[in-house]
């Protein structure tokens, strides 16, 4: 079988709960790297924050804001925005509900309150680091949204925006936290991109991931992995089980496939 590109999530999938991976994880992908295999990020965090992390694992090019965005070794190849009334719509809603809000743009996380402690949590949880309060004349395009203390009965709310869906946000400790993931834009759109670009078939592609927000991509590579910590919901859309993020998930799920020794 012919493997040209490998698509990780980071967290729960490259990262483990303490921010960090194992170093299986970096040899295997310095290994398929040597057999010519492109590697991409693809995750629902923006791309500005994971710069370290590809430095280190020597991965030039991300999928991020679950799809809104794509590179490839520098070169754009998908720019999806919300729509700007669509921001200001879920802005005001989330004031009236008592709810906070971070947009994340293409250089900067901009919070409602960066001094709530809930937000302060999901900071620290997240190492972000390119942070600021959300000022007065708002207006850069936005491209993922993440909102904290939303009740369950604020839900229904946010679900009349026919554009968006919500995925809940099941890290660490944090609960009534989501990220609005637009209907149109996820992994799976912009993996199908990147293929186009790459003139790349589905089934010479591989994808790891762990959470509802990988399901789309998942199911649109030919050789999909749900790592062994994934959400419960996510083990239908993959084509192999590999073991956890704790457990050298990545490497194993390659080593069967045979692309790492």
């Amino acid at each position: 079988m012919s493997y040209k590109i490998l698509f990780l999530d980071i967290d729960g999938t490259i990262l483990k709960p303490d921010h960090t991976y194992t170093e299986s994880t970096k040899e295997a992908i310095k290994q398929v790297k040597a057999k010519g295999i492109e590697v991409f990020f693809a995750t629902g965090r923006p791309l500005h924050e994971i710069e370290d992390l590809a430095e280190e694992l020597e991965i030039e090019s991300g999928i991020g804001y679950n799809g809104g965005y794509a590179k490839y070794k520098g070169e754009m190849i998908v720019n999806d925005a919300f729509r700007p009334e669509l921001v200001e719509e879920i802005s005001s809603l989330a004031k009236e509900l008592g709810n906070e809000l971070i947009f994340y743009t293409l250089g900067t996380n901009y919070l409602t309150d960066p001094e709530d402690p809930e937000m302060e949590y999901f900071i620290d949880l997240f190492t972000m680091k390119k942070n600021a309060r959300v000022p007065e004349d708002f207006s850069e395009a936005v491209y993922g949204l993440s909102s904290i203390k939303v009740l369950p009965e604020h839900v229904a709310h946010y679900e009349k925006f026919d554009e968006l869906y919500m995925s809940p946000v099941n890290v660490g400790r944090l609960k009534n936290s989501y990220d609005f993931i637009q209907k149109k834009t996820n992994k799976g759109t912009a993996i199908q991109q990147v293929l186009e670009k790459l003139n790349i078939s589905p089934d010479e592609a591989i994808a790891f991931g762990d959470g509802m927000n990988d399901k789309d991509m998942l199911q649109l590579v030919g050789h999909s992995f749900a790592m062994g910590n994934a959400h419960p919901d996510v083990f239908q859309y993959a084509k192999y089980k590999t073991t956890s993020v704790n457990e050298d998930g990545i490497y194993n799920g390659l080593k069967e496939l045979g692309l790492v020794k």
